[in-house]
C-alpha cells in the first residue's frame, strides 16, 4: 500500500514512517506541506492513502481536505491533528475523510488505524470522539446528545439561525448543519420547530 504523509513535524513523519515501513506492506513517503503532497499526488502513481496534518502550511483547515479527496490520485484522504476539536473531527467524516487521528494515538494504534483505512473503513478514536458526551447533563433527552448538540438545540429554542449559532459558538456554519440534522435524527423532529418544541415540552431548556 502506498500510504503519503503529510505534517510539516519532522519527528511525527519520520516516527510513522519507521513504523509504516516496518510494518513490510506499506510503501510510506512524508512531505511536509501541502503543496508537496498536491505534487506528488498530481503526478502519481496513486496512493492509498493520504494522511494531512489539519494545521500544516497551506491546508487551511478543511478546505485543503476537500480539495484532496477531490484528486484521482489520491484514493483515500485522513485528517491528522494534535489541535483539532472533536467538531473538526466531524465534519472531516461528514466530508468524506477515511478517518481522523488524533496525535495523541500511540505509533501502533496509528498502524493499525493506517490499514484499517486504507481497506476502505472509516476510522475515528472512539474514546476522542465520545469525550465531550461524558459532560452532558443528566436528563432522558440531553443523554441522547452530545455537549455540542445540545448547545446548538438549546440555540435552535431560541429562534437562531445556522449563522447566529455558527458566530455564538464558535464553529462553522456546515458544522452547525451537521449537527441539527444529527439531533433532529436523535431525537425524532422534522424540523427546526419540531425540534425546539420536543426540547420545550421535555423541560430540556
Amino acid at each position: 500500500m502506498r500510504i503519503l504523509i503529510a505534517d510539516d513535524h519532522s519527528l511525527l513523519r519520520d516516527t510513522l514512517q519507521v513504523f509504516l515501513d516496518g510494518e513490510g506492506s506499506f510503501e510510506t513517503i512524508t512531505v511536509a506541506s501541502y503543496a508537496e503532497a498536491e505534487t506528488l499526488v498530481a503526478e502519481g502513481p496513486a496512493f492509498d492513502l493520504v494522511l494531512l496534518d489539519y494545521t500544516m502550511p497551506g491546508m487551511n483547515g478543511l478546505d485543503g481536505l476537500k480539495l484532496m479527496l477531490s484528486r484521482d490520485n489520491a484514493k483515500r484522504v485522513a485528517l491528522i491533528s494534535g489541535t483539532a476539536s472533536r467538531d473538526i473531527a466531524d465534519e472531516a467524516l461528514a466530508t468524506g475523510a477515511a478517518g481522523f487521528l488524533p496525535k495523541t494515538l500511540s505509533a501502533k494504534s496509528v498502524v493499525n488505524a493506517v490499514r484499517f483505512m486504507a481497506m476502505g473503513e472509516q476510522y475515528a478514536p472512539l474514546e476522542f470522539m465520545r469525550a465531550e458526551e461524558d459532560e452532558t447533563p443528566d436528563h432522558p433527552l440531553a443523554e441522547r446528545l452530545s455537549r455540542r448538540e445540545l448547545q446548538v438545540l438549546e440555540c435552535l429554542t431560541q429562534g437562531k439561525s445556522n449563522k447566529e449559532i455558527a458566530r455564538e459558538l464558535d464553529i462553522r456554519e456546515p458544522t452547525v448543519k451537521l449537527h441539527v440534522k444529527k439531533l433532529y435524527r436523535k431525537i425524532n423532529a422534522n424540523n427546526r420547530t419540531q425540534a425546539a418544541m420536543i426540547a420545550k415540552e421535555a423541560g430540556l431548556f
